[in-house]
């Protein structure tokens, strides 16, 4: 049936954007060296850093705003971040030197230990700007927002992945 639908997008899936990148996707592995390894793209606490991905939605999208829900790791104890995305979609023979969407931003807080995934409350909703439609990829950039006052947290913040929301108005892509 049609509905909201959710695409994850993993920070092994993402790479730092050329002007005002985050650092290289790395690895992590916790304390307990049975525990899972990961990887994670860090975002500095002292400037904005960014980082990108694209999807191509199905055609069953209903081409409307989309919402996003960020999982991450904090190196700081009890702090906060400010993540910020914002999209562009183009198609077929539609030149990709388009400007983003308005980013939307989503707070969040670390919880009194560097090893713990923190997962954001869901975004407002993210206008994707250039007209999207049927067959279109739309490329996403996602961003540490330092300046408000939110955004207080001493170290890096390590993005381990994001949930895309969207709805569709059809049950398959016929």
């Amino acid at each position: 049936p049609a509905g909201k639908q959710t695409i994850w997008v993993p920070a092994a899936a993402m790479q730092p954007t050329i002007s005002n990148g985050c650092a290289i996707r790395t690895q992590f592995a916790p304390a307990h060296e049975d525990g899972p390894d990961g990887d994670v793209l860090d975002f500095d606490k002292d400037a904005d850093e960014n980082a990108q991905f694209v999807i191509a939605f199905p055609k069953m999208w209903n081409l409307g705003t989309i919402t996003y829900q960020v999982f991450w790791i904090g190196v700081a104890a009890t702090t906060g971040v400010t993540w910020g995305l914002q999209g562009v979609s183009m198609g077929d023979g539609v030149t990709i030197d388009l400007a983003y969407g308005t980013a939307v931003t989503v707070n969040d807080s670390a919880q009194g230990d560097t090893e713990k995934t923190l997962v954001s409350p869901v975004s407002g909703a993210v206008t994707i700007a250039g007209s999207p439609a049927d067959d279109y990829t739309t490329y996403f950039r996602i961003h540490r927002d330092v300046s408000p006052s939110h955004d207080d947290m001493a170290g890096d913040a390590r993005l381990v992945g994001v949930k895309i929301f969207y709805t569709t108005d059809a049950a398959n892509d016929d």
